[in-house]
């Protein structure tokens, strides 16, 4: 881990080269630009206001369903669009790796900060709901750091397996958006954590997006700190997932150039 660490900042040049192209490519020709990170998060929070406080009523721990919802989704949007991308970058990059050897995992981490990029636009956004609901940030929303670290390096996980394992199979792409809608939906995103019962909530919690959207909700509009003890088995299956991740990665990518 330490040695894959150091050789990325060795090719920092390289990644940020690979997260300018990226941006570049998203937003060219498009005539709002780097706005479209931002109305991505917005339409869904809509649809959330719609169906699920107008019309299914469920709970929002108090808070005007809006900022409830949204401050979920622009996290929730990051770590969705880094794995589509992520997945995928392998294969579009297919006649780079095919004719140069750089270190495969850069494409990787050029996709999480391309998404970092667009994380702070869709945050401008929130900003500027707090004010409009007259809410006050404490210090408490200092825990934002290390939660967006921490998911930051299970996203990194999550796409060093789909990004090897769509190499080989193809399939991985199709399936791909079906499995993060599931998983949003295990996630509370729409709902706060507490509608789950508390005999089914160990279980869910293995889930590690979980405590993580939870304890940024908790940390921005509540005020309060994350609850510890879940975001510790976050933090457990995040480990395990990356300590698995990195070696298949690595054993994956010395074919990358002949299968591709």
């Amino acid at each position: 881990m330490r040695k894959t660490t150091v050789n990325l900042f060795q090719h920092w040049e390289l990644i940020s080269s690979f997260a300018l192209r990226d941006i570049k490519a998203r937003y060219k020709q498009t005539v709002l630009g780097v706005a479209w990170s931002l109305l991505q998060p917005l339409s869904m929070m809509i649809v959330f206001t719609l169906v699920f406080s107008l019309f299914a009523k469920v709970p929002s721990d108090g808070l005007p369903y809006p900022v409830f919802a949204y401050s979920a989704l622009i996290f929730w949007t990051f770590f969705s669009n880094a794995i589509s991308g992520g997945t995928g970058a392998m294969v579009s990059n297919a006649t780079l790796i095919r004719k140069i050897y750089f270190p495969r995992e850069t494409l990787l981490i050029a996709v999480l900060v391309a998404g970092l990029l667009d994380l702070g636009v869709a945050s401008l956004l929130f900003v500027g709901m707090l004010f409009y609901y007259k809410i006050a940030l404490s210090l408490a929303a200092l825990w934002v750091v290390p939660l967006l670290l921490l998911q930051v390096t299970l996203t990194f996980g999550v796409i060093s397996l789909t990004s090897a394992a769509h190499v080989n199979f193809r399939d991985m792409g199709h399936a791909l958006p079906l499995v993060v809608q599931l998983w949003m939906f295990a996630t509370p995103v729409a709902y706060p954590i507490s509608v789950i019962p508390a005999w089914l909530r160990p279980f869910y919690l293995l889930n590690p997006m979980a405590a993580i959207i939870d304890g940024y909700r908790r940390a921005l509009i509540l005020g309060a700190a994350p609850d510890l003890p879940a975001l510790g088995v976050s933090v457990a299956v995040t480990a395990i997932i990356v300590g698995i991740a990195l070696p298949v990665f690595k054993r994956a990518a010395r074919t990358f150039a002949d299968v591709i």
